[in-house]
């Protein structure tokens, strides 16, 4: 066996955080790619003994989700969003120079085993087209020009700072934290910026504030009286129109 005691046993601690220990299966897995640098066999036969489940049910979970990989991974993953805007806003245009410039095509990796490149569905963030990450942080506002200038980066192993979010480390490092062990960065880098800030900052300009919760709840209830009394004045109506439709036919 491949995996360590210490992987082990924190696949047996993940389990301990949720009140049914199947619900680890997720972070568990991530935590195998951050060791294995893959979902591999012997992780996916492990999960289901530690889970009490089939090898069946853990790989037809595997399997589903894209952010599991069943093949060895490049010590970084970087994906272009191929997906309708960005695609419109050069997103296309940078995949297909990566490919040229690194001689892989979708879901390869580099000869020296330092880029796998993807291409990959919405990141949400479509005020920021064309975008990449690398290993799942983003790099917004990306040219063919920049997207080489970064892999290039990537692969000589010079720092590398995300546009919203931590200095880039590895994918196994990246796994390791979604897995739910921090490494720190949480707080490192701008989460927020630009046109996703735009709407908050005329709120504050204008000074909008959303009501308050008791003012909310004040409101749902005047809104709430107000259908009741609609459904009454609807059935007091409905009513004396049959009753005058009675008395006509008499």
């Amino acid at each position: 066996m491949s995996l360590n005691k210490a992987t082990i046993a924190e696949l047996h601690e993940l389990t301990s955080r949720y009140p049914d220990a199947r619900s680890a299966l997720l972070p568990m897995l991530h935590l195998i790619q951050s060791v294995e640098g893959h979902v591999t066999n012997e992780g996916i036969e492990l999960c289901a003994e530690i889970l009490g489940i089939t090898a069946a049910e853990v790989s037809g979970v595997a399997t589903f989700y894209t952010m599991y990989k069943r093949r060895p991974m490049g010590e970084h993953h970087v994906g272009v969003c191929t997906n309708t805007l960005c695609a419109v806003m050069g997103g296309d245009a940078i995949f297909e120079r990566l490919k040229g410039h690194l001689d892989v095509g979708n879901d390869e990796t580099t000869e020296d085993g330092k880029v796998t490149l993807e291409h990959i569905e919405c990141n949400a963030a479509c005020d920021f087209a064309p975008v990449m990450t690398v290993n799942w942080e983003f790099f917004d506002n990306q040219t063919p020009e920049s997207a080489i200038e970064l892999v290039d980066k990537l692969r000589a192993g010079e720092k590398v700072q995300a546009t919203r979010g931590a200095t880039i480390t590895s994918w196994r490092e990246a796994e390791r934290v979604l897995a739910g062990f921090e490494d720190g960065l949480v707080d490192e880098g701008p989460a927020a910026a630009g046109p996703s800030l735009a709407g908050l900052n005329i709120a504050n300009e204008r000074g909008w504030a959303a009501p308050s919760i008791k003012g909310a709840k004040a409101k749902k209830d005047e809104v709430a009286d107000d259908k009741v009394e609609a459904v009454e004045q609807a059935d007091t109506a409905r009513a004396e129109s049959e009753t005058v439709d009675e008395e006509g036919k008499e």
